[in-house]
């Protein structure tokens, strides 16, 4: 089936990064993937540069790999790969969540606060078919918000990377797994401490909520691989 893109090479790069982009995320194009550009130009209906444009912001945020023949497979996963990647997570989120809290103004307040409603509504409850691709929607769009008024634009392009590498890992091996930790209870009280201006404590809980994550995966992961 071919999707329909923009005609701007621009804007028709940037969409077709991120169709790509979310397939990868959400699995439909696993670890490891040859990409072949004559299936994608098909699928697509694009020339061979707006998709080489694409695949090359992919490649730049690690989410595809160059392969000797000048093509690319989708980045594979490991269990040094997502060690890395967990702790710089923890590291940069945490430190853009200290200022945010810091010098977020009323807007990003309003942000915080609408975001956290959202995902809080689709916290409970069957996570599957399009309740499951709201979720997901909304559970990035709180993490972002979180960061988002640190005011240091090259943090923030690590911070949305970093949380996108992460995000595959967590889609692949937990996403459909019952969660053995009140993930609800965590968001929650993340906000909670925002909102009260309390940045100790905000950036404690993120630290401790990503960490467990990063953990489960990692059992995940070695398990599947043993």
């Amino acid at each position: 089936m071919t999707a329909s893109l923009p005609t701007s090479p621009a804007t028709l790069s940037t969409t077709l990064a991120e169709a790509l982009r979310a397939s990868i995320l959400d699995g439909v194009l696993l670890p490891d993937t040859k990409l072949r550009l004559d299936d994608l130009r098909e699928q697509y209906a694009v020339s061979l540069s707006p998709l080489r444009e694409a695949l090359a912001r992919l490649g730049a945020e690690g989410l595809v790999v160059p392969t000797d023949k000048k093509g690319y497979r989708v980045a594979p996963v490991s269990a040094a790969d997502l060690e890395e990647v967990t702790a710089l997570r923890v590291n940069l989120e945490v430190w853009a969540l200290g200022e945010s809290i810091r010098k977020g103004d009323d807007r990003w307040e309003d942000a915080l606060v609408a975001t956290h409603h959202r995902l809080t509504r689709l916290e409970g409850g069957d996570r599957t078919g399009d309740r499951l691709i709201a979720w997901e929607k909304a559970h990035r769009a709180y993490h972002i918000t979180l960061f988002s008024a640190c005011g240091m634009p090259v943090l923030l392009r690590f911070c949305n990377t970093l949380h996108d590498l992460s995000d595959r890992y967590r889609r692949l091996f937990l996403a459909r797994k019952a969660p053995d930790r009140d993930v609800p209870g965590e968001h929650a009280a993340i906000y909670q401490a925002a909102l009260a201006r309390d940045a100790a404590g905000a950036t404690d809980i993120l630290r401790q909520h990503l960490q467990r994550t990063g953990t489960n995966l990692l059992r995940e992961l070695t398990g599947r691989e043993g």
